[in-house]
């Protein structure tokens, strides 16, 4: 079924300006239109419709994926009494004996939390399998680190980065749906992260 994903602020980048009560329709994993909401309701007048607040944006790359998914340990819900419920890092991260198994269920914890922050690219590469296998699984792109980030991780690709530079791609027809929804008209706090079409996060 096609969605009609609208917004007060849609921020398509690319050098297109953003657009007032706009809209992007997508169909599958794809992006069918991008445009005013009246013009592309009109031309799918049966399309689902999804209505965020703020500002819809691409979805966000992640810069640090290795920091954060194989030099960070994310703790189970069940282990906060123990570990807490905030990623663990340094002196703490290095007393863990981790199984493979518990790296692939905190790998995919992360990844979570990544949704959280409309993320929908991370950058690689990783170098334990299970890991890697957390992340293909997970429908995030991998994209290749490039420069080195600057700054302490984070797992919001907003923090401290300006959108032009954290998004994973454009809003265009043609492209791969990946979508993120902040409840600010200038991007604050994630509501929603679409996934190749798919609704991955949704702030409730």
């Amino acid at each position: 079924m096609l969605t009609i994903h609208a917004a007060p602020l849609v921020v398509p980048l690319g050098g297109r300006e953003p657009l007032a009560d706009g809209a992007v329709a997508v169909d599958g994993d794809r992006i069918t239109a991008v445009g005013p909401f009246g013009e592309v309701a009109a031309k799918w007048p049966a399309a689902r419709v999804r209505r965020w607040p703020g500002a819809l944006t691409p979805g966000l790359v992640n810069r640090y994926g290795p920091e954060l998914l194989e030099g960070a340990y994310h703790p189970d819900p069940r282990e906060a009494g123990e570990l807490g419920t905030e990623p663990l890092t340094g002196a703490a991260f290095a007393a863990l004996d981790l199984t493979d198994a518990r790296w692939g269920a905190s790998a995919r914890r992360g990844l979570q939390r990544m949704l959280r922050h409309g993320a929908t690219a991370v950058a690689g590469p990783f170098a334990r399998a299970t890991v890697r296998l957390a992340v293909a699984r997970s429908g995030l792109t991998v994209v290749a680190r490039g420069e080195e980030p600057e700054g302490r991780p984070a797992l919001d690709p907003l923090d401290p980065a300006a959108l032009e530079q954290a998004a994973a791609g454009v809003l265009a027809p043609g492209a791969r749906a990946d979508l993120a929804a902040f409840a600010e008209v200038v991007p604050g706090a994630c509501v929603a992260t679409v996934l190749g079409g798919r609704l991955a996060f949704r702030r409730v």
